[in-house]
C-alpha cells in the first residue's frame, strides 16, 4: 500500500513539473519613445581667474570679483537657490620659462536661469563684473517630467505595434503584457562651451548668441507580450 502511494505521489509531482515547465506562447520587443521640445532653461558654469606673485594677492583680487558677481545676480533677480560655488582653488605654479613661481586663484559658480530669454542681458551684466571664464552651458526644460511621460507611452505603443505586426503574419493575436524592461541610459546633453577668457567688449547686445535647439527625450524599453 505504501509503494503505490509512493507511486501516486511520484506521478502527480512529475505531472505538476511538466505543466510547470509547459512553454507560456509568448513575444518579446523593442519599443522607443522619443520627444523633441524645446529648452527653457540653462545652466551657466562661469568662473573668475587671478594670476598673480603673491597668494594673499591674488585670493584678495579674486574675491573682489565674485562679491560683485554675487551682488550683480542676486540683484538680476536670481534665486539664491538657483546660483552656487561650485569650485574655488588657490594653487602655486612654477613658470619654467621665467624660472619663478607664480599662485592662481580661481572660483567657479554655476546659475540655472530659468527665463532663457535673459541670457544675453545675464552675461552683459556678468562680463562688466569681471568675470574672464565661461566654461560651459547646458539647456534644460521645465517641464522634464512631463516629457518623460510622454516618451514611455510612446514607447509602449510602438513595443505594442511592433508585437502586433509580428503576430497577424501567424495569424496569431497579442494579449497582455507580462514584462515590461526599462532601458533607458540616463538622459544627457554635453555641455557647449564659447569664448574662454572673455572680455567686455566682445559682447554686442545687438547680436544672438545662443542657439538653442532642442532637447531629446528618448525611452526605450523591451516588453513580452502573451500570443494568443
Amino acid at each position: 500500500m505504501k509503494k503505490s502511494i509512493i507511486i501516486l505521489l511520484t506521478l502527480v509531482a512529475t505531472s505538476m513539473n511538466a505543466q510547470e515547465n509547459k512553454l507560456v506562447p509568448q513575444i518579446s520587443v523593442s519599443g522607443e519613445g522619443k520627444v523633441k521640445v524645446a529648452p527653457d532653461q540653462v545652466v551657466i558654469n562661469l568662473g573668475v581667474q587671478n594670476t598673480g606673485k603673491d597668494a594673499a594677492e591674488v585670493k584678495k583680487m579674486n574675491d573682489e570679483t565674485v562679491d560683485k558677481v554675487v551682488k550683480y545676480i542676486k540683484k538680476f533677480g536670481i534665486a539664491t537657490s538657483d546660483f552656487q560655488t561650485t569650485n574655488v582653488s588657490l594653487y602655486k605654479s612654477y613658470d619654467y620659462e621665467k624660472k619663478k613661481h607664480n599662485f592662481q586663484a580661481s572660483q567657479s559658480i554655476t546659475i540655472t536661469l530659468k527665463d532663457i530669454k535673459k541670457y544675453d542681458e545675464l552675461m552683459m551684466g556678468l562680463v562688466d563684473t569681471g568675470i574672464n571664464n565661461i566654461n560651459g552651458i547646458e539647456f534644460k526644460s521645465s517641464k522634464l517630467e512631463e516629457h518623460k511621460v510622454t516618451a514611455r507611452k510612446q514607447a509602449v505603443l510602438d513595443a505594442k505595434k511592433k508585437a502586433e505586426d509580428f503576430a497577424s503574419a501567424l495569424n496569431q493575436k497579442v494579449g497582455k503584457a507580462i514584462l515590461i524592461t526599462d532601458n533607458s541610459q540616463p538622459m544627457y546633453q554635453p555641455p557647449m562651451y564659447r569664448n574662454v577668457m572673455m572680455k567686455a567688449e566682445a559682447m554686442d547686445s545687438s547680436q544672438e548668441t545662443l542657439a538653442i535647439g532642442e532637447i531629446e527625450i528618448i525611452t526605450n524599453i523591451n516588453v513580452s507580450f502573451l500570443l494568443e
